[in-house]
């Protein structure tokens, strides 16, 4: 059975852990309730660790934006797969119609969805995260052989660090 390291930081380490890697790897999977099941999808992250909060520009037809209504709990989830690290915030969501933070979050990138930061149908949805979870391991290659090892030896494989934090 795999076991979790001590990772002997202090909680505004981790925390300076969860947001470098939240603002790293920018695409997150955003799980809301759809009823009793959890509703899952990528979104392109806006970290702002500053303002204490992640922000996402969306769709005023989503779906999500109707299930942050009904329950504005909600789990974002980065991972670095090439580095093995990954990171899970849990907080809350809202949806607004900020249209001078749309056009100051718009990016390029938000052109393959809207034709202009002065789109009505953009919508800011806006995480302000309570709580945080990180596991941080090796890369692939080097986990690779602690498993080999692990496995030929018969010892637990030291996979890497985890850690958990209220932001």
């Amino acid at each position: 059975m795999a076991r979790e390291e001590d990772h002997g930081r202090t909680p505004a380490e981790l925390a300076d852990r969860v947001w470098h890697l939240a603002e790293s790897i920018r695409t997150a999977l955003l799980a809301t309730q759809n009823g009793a099941r959890p509703h899952v999808r990528p979104l392109s992250a806006i970290p702002k660790r500053a303002e204490d909060a992640i922000y996402f520009l969306v769709d005023v037809s989503g779906s999500k934006n109707a299930e942050i209504e009904r329950n504005p709990e909600v789990t974002l989830a980065f991972a670095d797969t090439g580095k093995g690290d990954y990171v899970t915030i849990a907080g809350t969501a809202s949806v607004s119609n900020d249209r001078a933070r749309i056009r100051e979050l718009w990016t390029p990138f938000a052109k393959a969805w809207w034709s202009s930061e002065d789109d009505p149908d953009i919508r800011l949805l806006t995480v302000t995260p309570e709580k945080a979870e990180i596991w941080e391991g090796p890369n692939k290659l080097v986990a690779a052989a602690i498993m080999l090892t692990a496995a030929v030896t018969g010892a637990a494989p030291a996979v890497g660090e985890h850690g958990k934090v209220r932001l």
